[in-house]
């Protein structure tokens, strides 16, 4: 097992292309090369957390947070950042980050709140656009039923709950290959018109690579045509946020109770109580300040999320409770569900959980 093979299976849980643009996700520190022995999972790399990985034999961090997020122009020890690069290198310890890729995953950070508080009906609250693609391609009538399979193979096709999904139209293709050509049907400098079939299917942008080779590999013409578009459509199961709903409605004060509980939240601050019971609850682990509007629309009656400031309280409006729970709460269950999703992947594979407490804050 090498880092690049971990990597490879931690992208078809929460695909790197769709980390928001401001975030720094992928391989931090080492070589996709490197042979791993151990695993460790933690929400940051903090030189504890290294020293951890030392003790316990990991050349591997899986870290929620990346611990280089701005440019360096310099490494001499000074910082906690370059403390953590230069013992890590040392050491032969490599570092993945996966943050706002797995932020944007339908089961991520906030899928995984949602478990923890057994909401039901999850939905993604800020659904992201951009992250839907569609290919047009052209191909004899004889070999259609082949190139269609092969693109549903690949994951083309799928949308939502359903799979296979394409849109097939019949026309005349028409072509003449130059004298270097070695056309599939007929001959050099021989003019061509065929029955074909336009197929149109949707899929994922992560999925580009696997779709296009698929194509190129099932598609009997030496010159293939196809064209793709990015869609304006929204991927309601990628994305920033989720909703969910209780089985049954709770007051107020007894939903804070069972948040601070659930989320073992030393304090919550929230906004105005508006003596409305809450039932459909907005999650979004991290800062969510950008999230409020969303949650109201969504007719949430609760929006849990973390680092609002004094002003964010007021967009309420007597519309939404919110609720800053903190930071590290919000997302501390991450490392558990890395673990669990690895776990399956990679069985009798050593993936430990950091047991460093890695929370900057402190209450007194």
């Amino acid at each position: 097992m090498i880092v690049q093979d971990i990597i490879k299976k931690l992208d078809q849980l929460a695909p790197l292309v769709y980390a928001e643009e401001f975030d720094n996700v992928g391989l931090i520190i080492g070589d996709k090369k490197a042979k791993v022995d151990r695993i460790l999972i933690t929400l940051d790399t903090t030189l504890e957390v290294i020293d951890e990985a030392i003790e316990n034999k990991c050349n591997l961090i899986i870290s929620f947070h990346p611990i280089i997020f701005n440019g360096l122009k310099k490494v001499t020890g000074k910082t906690y950042v370059e403390k953590v690069l230069t013992k890590a290198i040392k050491y032969d310890i490599s570092v993945f980050a996966i943050h706002t890729a797995l932020d944007n995953s339908f089961e991520g950070v906030n899928s995984a709140i949602c478990n923890v508080l057994k909401l039901r009906n999850k939905s993604i609250l800020i659904p992201k656009s951009g992250t839907l693609k569609k290919l047009i391609t052209y191909v004899p009538f004889s070999h259609a039923d082949k190139v269609r399979e092969s693109l549903f193979e690949a994951g083309g096709g799928e949308i939502g709950n359903y799979k296979n999904c394409s849109y097939n139209s019949n026309g005349k293709g028409t072509f003449m290959g130059n004298a270097n050509s070695n056309p599939y049907y007929g001959k050099p400098n021989e003019y061509k018109n065929l029955d074909e079939t336009k197929i149109e299917i949707v899929y994922a942008k992560h999925l580009e690579i696997n779709i296009l080779n698929s194509l190129n590999r099932s598609h009997p013409y030496e010159q293939v045509a196809y064209e793709t578009y990015t869609l304006e459509n929204k991927n309601k199961y990628i994305g920033m946020g989720m909703t969910g709903s209780f089985d049954k409605e709770m007051r107020e004060v007894d939903f804070i109770e069972f948040v601070k509980k659930t989320m073992k939240s030393t304090m919550i601050k929230h906004s105005k109580l508006l003596e409305k019971p809450i039932k459909k609850v907005a999650v979004l682990g991290g800062s969510g300040s950008f999230a409020i509007e969303s949650a109201k629309l969504a007719n949430a009656d609760a929006l849990i999320t973390s680092d609002l400031k004094y002003h964010d309280f007021f967009k309420a409006e007597n519309e939404i409770l919110l609720l800053d729970i903190g930071h590290f709460e919000s997302e501390q269950y991450t490392k558990n569900l890395l673990q669990a999703y690895l776990k399956k992947k990679i069985p009798n594979f050593a993936i430990l959980l950091s047991k460093i407490n890695t929370n900057p804050v402190n209450y007194k």
